[in-house]
This record gives C-alpha cells, sequence and structure tokens, in this order.
C-alpha cells in the first residue's frame, strides 16, 4: 500500500513550484544546474563538503511594455526536436566534466600516504604509544618532503617545518578519522609505472580513455548487439514491425539488465543514493518546503523529468521509428539508426517536456516506465548525502522563482 501511494504521487508530481533545476549523482556527490548558476558539492575524504559554482551565460532585453528584463534564450533551446537533441549532448558533457572531477576529489594525497605507511608497518597492531610515537616521525618526513618540493616550486613558499604537539594531535585525530572513510586501494606495479611515467597528465588520459571506452560499450550494447540477436532469429525478420519490437525488448532487457546488475556494486550503489537524495532534495523545493535534511526525507525519490526516464522513453519511441527501417543487414539497420538518433531524442525530449509541465491520464502513462526504472536507479539516501544535495541545490535558486518556472 505504501508503495502505491509513493507511485501515484510520483506520477502526479503536483507540486507547488515546478522547477527547471535539474541534476546529476556524481561520486560521493550531486550536481545541480538551474536557470543562471550550476553548482557541485562533494563529500571530502574527510567528511567535509566541498563546493564548486559556475555562472551560466544568460542574455536579458527589457520589454518595452512592462520594463522588465527578460531572458533571450539561444535559438537552438527554443526550436523543438533540436532542443531535445542539444540539451542531451550539453547534459552529457557537463555531466560527464563534473563525474570525472568529483572522482578526482575522492583522491587525498596526505590521507592516501598514511593509509599506505599505516598498512605497510601494521600500524593497528603496535601499543598506543608507539604508534604515537612513529606518527610524529612519519609526520616530520612527510613534512620535510613537502618543504623541499614546494621550495623548488615557489621561492616565496614558507616551510612548515617540524609539526609541534598540538599540530601532531590534531592531524593525528584528523588523519585517523578520514582513514575509516577513504577508499584506499594498493596501485598495481603498472599503475604505479604509470604514475612515474606520466605523473599529473594521466588523469587527463584516464578520462579521455574511459569517455572512449563508454561510447564504446555504449554503441555495442544498445545499438549493435541487439540488431544482431534478432537477425539470427529468423521468425523475428520476416516484418519490420515484429523486428523493431523484438529488438526494443532487447535493448529494454539490456538496460534494465545492465542497472540492476551495476547496482549491486557498492561505488555504484552509493551513487544510486546520491540520485535519490538529488531527486528529494527537487522535490522539496518544489514543493516550496525549506531545503532541510528532515524535509528532504519525507519526499519521494522518483521525479517524471529524471535523465533515466529520458533514456528510457529514447528506447520505447526507438521501437516506433524501428519499424521504418527498410535494411535487414545488421551493419546497415545500425547505420540508418544512428541517423534517426537525433529525431528519436528530439521527439523523446519533446515527450518528457510535455509530461512535466501537464498532469492527466497521458502523461501518466508516459512518465510510469521511467519512474518504474528509477526504482533500480535510484535509492533512499542519508542524511548525509541528502546536506550534498542541499549544498548543490541552494546556489542553483535564482531570486526571482519567475526565472526558475518550468
Amino acid at each position: 500500500m505504501a508503495e502505491q501511494k509513493v507511485d501515484q504521487a510520483a506520477a502526479k508530481a503536483a507540486y507547488a513550484h515546478k522547477s527547471k533545476i535539474g541534476g546529476q549523482a556524481l561520486v560521493e556527490g550531486v550536481m545541480m544546474k538551474g536557470a543562471f548558476r550550476g553548482a557541485m558539492a562533494c563529500r571530502l575524504p574527510n567528511g567535509e563538503i566541498d563546493i564548486e559554482t559556475w555562472d551560466i551565460p544568460a542574455k536579458f532585453v527589457t520589454d518595452p511594455q512592462t520594463g522588465e528584463q527578460k531572458i533571450v534564450r539561444p535559438w537552438y533551446v527554443r526550436v523543438p526536436l533540436v532542443r531535445g537533441c542539444v540539451g542531451f549532448v550539453r547534459s552529457m558533457i557537463d555531466g560527464y566534466r563534473c563525474l570525472m572531477k568529483s572522482a578526482e576529489k575522492q583522491y587525498d594525497e596526505e590521507i592516501d600516504a598514511f593509509c599506505k605507511w599505516k598498512k605497510e608497518i601494521k600500524l593497528d597492531k603496535m601499543p598506543e604509544e608507539e604508534q604515537h610515537s612513529r606518527f610524529a616521525v612519519w609526520l616530520k618526513e612527510q613534512r620535510e618532503k613537502t618543504d623541499a618540493e614546494k621550495s623548488k616550486e615557489d621561492k616565496d613558499y614558507v616551510p612548515l617545518g617540524a609539526p609541534d604537539a598540538e599540530t601532531l594531535e590534531k592531524r593525528w585525530d584528523y588523519l585517523q578519522k578520514a582513514a575509516e572513510n577513504y577508499d584506499y586501494e594498493e596501485p598495481s606495479k603498472f599503475e604505479q609505472w604509470l604514475d612515474d611515467k606520466l605523473g599529473d597528465k594521466i588523469f587527463n588520459i584516464l578520462m579521455v580513455v574511459m569517455m572512449v571506452l563508454s561510447l564504446a560499450l555504449s554503441f555495442g550494447l544498445f545499438l549493435y548487439l541487439p540488431r544482431l540477436v534478432v537477425g539470427l532469429i529468423k521468425p523475428l525478420t520476416e516484418s519490420s514491425i515484429i523486428r523493431s519490437c523484438a529488438e526494443g525488448v532487447v535493448k529494454t532487457a539490456i538496460f534494465i539488465g545492465y542497472m540492476a546488475v551495476t547496482g549491486c556494486f557498492k561505488s555504484v550503489r552509493r551513487t544510486y543514493e546520491y540520485h535519490g537524495a538529488e531527486h528529494k532534495t527537487i522535490a522539496c523545493f518544489e514543493a516550496a518546503l525549506p531545503l532541510t535534511v528532515e524535509n528532504v526525507k519525507k519526499q519521494v525519490r522518483f521525479h517524471p523529468r529524471c535523465g533515466t526516464s529520458f533514456i528510457f522513453l529514447v528506447l520505447i519511441i526507438s521501437i516506433f521509428f524501428g519499424c521504418f527501417n527498410p535494411y535487414t543487414i545488421v551493419w546497415q539497420r545500425v547505420l540508418f539508426s544512428l541517423l534517426l538518433l537525433p529525431v528519436i531524442m528530439g521527439v523523446s525530449f519533446e515527450l518528457i517536456q510535455f509530461a512535466g509541465r501537464h498532469d492527466n491520464l497521458l502523461t501518466r502513462i508516459i512518465s510510469a516506465p521511467g519512474l518504474w526504472v528509477q526504482r533500480i536507479t535510484t535509492k533512499e539516501p542519508n542524511a548525509g548525502q541528502i546536506e550534498c544535495a542541499i549544498a548543490a541545490m541552494t546556489p542553483c535558486i535564482p531570486e526571482n522563482l519567475e526565472d526558475d518556472e518550468w
């Protein structure tokens, strides 16, 4: 009964204010984008929340009749179908950039060095007095190393020097606490070799490699594999409608299966929890409630404007357009589908826009499949994850709520 009530509330989406603000779950954080500002908030290994904000350029003109300032949106944001493709590409670029940046923030050189040293000498098995004395030596050596490196880079650098008793105590407490939540993993010989050879460049290179691999995986799983599988089953290829439906079923099964399997991994599940925090925070704002952890917790974690709903809608719409694919050879069907992809994304975007603005039987039907899939891609967040989502949301709220109307 409780599940049914949640579903009805999610499908109805009868909020006091329908906002343009959208977001994305990151690695231990959340990214939000509003009309004039974007922000990302990440939980650092030391437990603090790191917040980055950036302005989103906007052009204004004065209304000759009222004298009010109005936003002039670029043509590609106003033209139907085109705005869906442009919006998707821009969201992918911004989302990937923030995702990689959030992953980078999870690495802390000092905490990483402490975890490595602690593991090597088996610090936890030593008496408490010996732990403190060894830590004092280690911290002094670390500071000397830092001073030597920084002095070469900056002539005005002020050396840290040997730590006093108070500093030792503070750093000991800080690093011990930080190490409890820090995901330390011993680097392999290959990783160590890459770090020695490439240094700071390694992260940018890995970003490019991961992006290429992600695109290749998406192409293989959702474009090539379904058509290959269905093409091997002769009875399904006799009719273009049956073939398109079969390919759509395979694509949908792969998509849902992929989300469900990856959700079994701890790191991905935590991302799904941040995804839930993002949705709940937006719902809390749209309900015109103060953004507090208690208020956000009460909200539903499913939202009709979710990116998951958009992707799932793309899969469904692609079944309809696939019926007009005249080719039977796999690579030709894939190429034709690629050419149709911008149109499919454009139509899907217009439908999800329509569902976001209206509440009727048709929009509930449109939203229902995506809301159902969000059971997999969103999980209930904890208080700390909600705090991150609130921290990302707050800078994105414009002073004039009329500028944020969906």
